[in-house]
């Protein structure tokens, strides 16, 4: 026992022993780092003090000829003849900077306070030289990157793209020259400049497409962790894009991109784990991503409303160049504030709701909707005041938010029965905005207005009993009130069913149809109005661009972009793009995709190419399998013309006269475009089975057996010619030419 007792207390003390070395060792290390970075900081003071008084003696020496350049910190004077940077170890470093390019005038001060994604901001800021004469004091900022310092390499990368912003910003500049200077900077590998030129050359908006220049600089901002360059590759890899087409890679990129937060990705996963490309679907997997983006888009709805989504189908505007595509015309427009100019009040109304929403193809304009609701208001309209009420509830840069104001528009309104202003009203009493609040007079406002049919009314009446405000909870009258609201297109409407059918409250819980509401939630974020910008760049003659707006939105499951981007390669429009021998394989995944949300032009489509082999194989039993899915559930005369004539001919299915007259009839009966196609069919379908019911007799036979003689007598050239001449009589009778008057 003693003898074990001895070696466990050596090894004790042996144990203490290192760890009491080891302790001392660090110390010693760390007193000799802290040494060291006091030394360094107050060596950065004194070359700082001595570099600004270097820079003041140049400054009154060389006003004319000073260039900015840049420090560790802060920004100093140079000379034109030998601009330099002073680097951290106090070496030189020639770089010369154009000051036309730069855009640095003599009291402008070229300094930079930002950060990059990943870095942190250095705690010490620190008073500098005037440079600015707006400003006595400039923010040291030291973008850390593993604890050092920026680089004068990335310093003037930095400084040439902030050049560029500035020059963007105002209009005596030629904007080429901002855009060369955030290609420099580019060059230099700063991120924002890089993440600008790859959207550029990927949608080709400013400069034009180059997928190659694209792909090289998303793949180098992945690699620092980018989220959009994640997205953006995903994309290129989804849709094969100036590389290989890889689901796998893209599948990637996506969940990369998610991880760090990017709303395009999560909403290209969701779409992904639904619809179940290139993954094993999963219901929960796509309502956990949904979620998270439809919460955002619920975060961005304004008393105002949601964002306007026009959703125009090329298709549609080819086959129906007449129909009203949800855009409205220029001259429409001028024609409406032709008449309000002349005190139309209803086209004062419609404009200053058009400006007040935008959408339509008309941007919004607080200030012009201010104007036309000011002048209907004037004039005593009801809807003109309630709209003013919610322009000085929300606030904007144009109408300061005012409670006070926006009470009296809606007190207004609501006294002549306007539904607009009573829900106003009502949320003011819910909210307690202006007033003290009472949920019984939020109640009243709201039923009120819900009972004329009015949105918010509903909506805010489902919250109500969602929540108990002042009256008993009720899930089943608020998921009634929800449904109501949903139905006039109201985004909280959907967001709050999908919801509650999430969560099983007040119902059953259905994940699909979670995933389904939420999905629509998603799709009404301001993003949509990439549809309409893809729509412009079509209609201008930039196809390509547009085809790659289309695609992107195609990925975060847009069934319009979707069948739109389909359209596109199906009329061959961007060889420049892909290969011609490609653009039907990808247009059938085009058209697979939209057809499985239910667009039954897509389904036909699916057909088509079936049954013609585009993209495919020749499958006239999967031709007509797609044709009947497309005629059962959403009666397609196409489809249904299709079928009749595939039993017609026995194509995919048996041959059956009787049958395919009857989806003939039923094309006929579903759209009355299908009508004239329809009765030629008949007509030869007629011929047709008169000529094979003549082949089961023996004609020969038949013909021999006819005897004139025996059917009209003897005399039948009499009546042959009496009938002859009687025609002929009429002929002249009716041919006369009639009197001259």
């Amino acid at each position: 026992m003693t003898v074990k007792l001895g070696g466990n207390l050596l090894l004790i003390i042996t144990i203490l022993t290192i760890l009491l070395c080891f302790t001392t060792v660090i110390d010693g290390k760390q007193s000799r780092l802290n040494s060291k970075d006091s030394d360094q900081q107050r060596q950065r003071q004194e070359d700082r003090g001595s570099k600004t008084s270097d820079n003041n003696n140049n400054n009154n020496n060389n006003n004319d000829n000073q260039r900015h350049t840049v420090d560790d910190s802060v920004v100093i004077g140079g000379n034109d003849d030998n601009p330099e940077v002073k680097t951290a170890d106090n070496s030189e470093e020639e770089i010369v900077v154009d000051e036309d390019i730069v855009g640095a005038d003599d009291d402008e001060s070229v300094g930079y306070i930002g950060r990059r994604r990943g870095d942190a901001r250095d705690d010490d800021e620190e008073e500098v030289a005037d440079i600015d004469a707006k400003q006595d004091l400039e923010e040291e900022v030291v973008v850390e990157e593993n604890d050092r310092p920026l680089t004068d390499r990335e310093r003037l990368a930095i400084q040439l793209y902030e050049s560029a912003l500035s020059l963007l910003n105002t209009s005596r500049y030629d904007r080429s020259k901002a855009y060369d200077l955030i290609r420099e900077s580019a060059k230099l590998d700063n991120e924002l400049a890089m993440e600008w030129m790859a959207k550029q050359h990927l949608f080709g908006d400013i400069l034009s497409i180059d997928l190659s220049l694209a792909k090289d600089y998303l793949t180098r901002l992945s690699l620092r962790g980018n989220g959009n360059a994640q997205l953006y590759l995903g994309l290129m890899y989804a849709t094969g894009l100036g590389v290989t087409p890889s689901q796998s890679r893209a599948l990637a990129y996506y969940t990369f991109a998610a991880l760090s937060g990017n709303t395009f990705a999560r909403m290209a996963l969701a779409f992904r784990y639904w619809s179940g490309i290139s993954v094993m679907s999963s219901c929960e997997s796509a309502l956990t991503y949904y979620q998270k983006v439809a919460k955002t888009v619920e975060q961005d709805v304004t008393f105002s409303g949601g964002t306007v989504i026009q959703r125009v189908r090329l298709l549609d505007e080819l086959e129906n160049p007449g129909s009203f595509s949800g855009v409205l015309d220029d001259d429409l427009i001028q024609y409406y504030q032709f008449l309000a100019d002349k005190g139309d009040i209803q086209a004062q109304v419609g404009l200053g709701q058009l400006h007040y929403q935008g959408g339509r193809g008309v941007d919004q304009d607080h200030s012009r909707a201010l104007n036309y609701f000011t002048q209907a208001a004037e004039a005593g309209n009801a809807n003109a005041m309630a709209f003013l009420g919610k322009m000085h509830l929300e606030g904007s840069h144009v109408v300061p938010q005012n409670n006070e104001s926006a009470f009296k528009y809606f007190e207004m309104a609501a006294e002549k029965g306007n539904p607009v202003g009573q829900s106003g009203l009502g949320l003011m009493y819910l909210q307690g905005k202006g007033v003290e609040k009472d949920y019984v007079k939020a109640f009243k406002y709201f039923s009120n207005a819900a009972n004329q049919g009015w949105v918010d009314g509903q909506l805010q009446l489902g919250l109500m009993y969602l929540n108990g405000y002042g009256v008993s909870k009720d899930y089943r009258t608020a998921i009634k009130y929800f449904t109501m609201a949903s139905q006039s297109g109201h985004v909280l409407g959907f967001y709050n069913l999908a919801q509650m059918h999430a969560t099983g409250t007040g119902t059953l819980r259905s994940c699909n149809t979670a995933v389904e509401l939420f999905k629509s939630v998603t799709e009404r974020g301001h993003w949509g109005q990439t549809l309409m910008q893809a729509h412009t760049d079509y209609k201008d003659g930039r196809i390509s661009q547009s085809f790659v707006k289309y695609a992107l939105m195609a990925e975060l499951g847009y069934e319009v972009a979707q069948s739109n981007a389909a359209f596109i390669l199906d009329r061959n429009e961007i060889n420049e793009l892909f290969d011609k021998s490609e653009t039907h394989t990808r247009a059938l995944m085009y058209w697979s995709r939209s057809a499985a949300q239910g667009y039954s032009v897509a389904r036909v489509k699916l057909g088509d190419y079936h049954y013609y082999g585009f993209g495919t194989r020749v499958d006239y039993e999967m031709a007509a399998s797609q044709y009947r899915m497309a005629s059962d559930s959403q009666h397609n005369a196409q489809a249904l013309f299709n079928l009749g004539y595939m039993h017609e001919l026995g194509l995919g299915l048996k041959r059956d006269i009787h049958l395919a007259k009857r989806y003939y009839d039923l094309a006929a009966e579903t759209s009355l475009d299908a009508q004239v196609p329809v009765a030629l069919a008949r007509i030869k379908l007629g011929i047709v089975y008169g000529l094979e019911s003549m082949n089961d007799y023996n004609v020969d036979d038949l013909i021999a057996n006819v005897s004139i003689n025996k059917m009209l007598g003897e005399d039948w050239d009499l009546y042959l010619m009496t009938v002859l001449a009687l025609i002929l009589g009429f002929i002249i009778y009716y041919r006369r030419l009639p009197p001259n008057p």
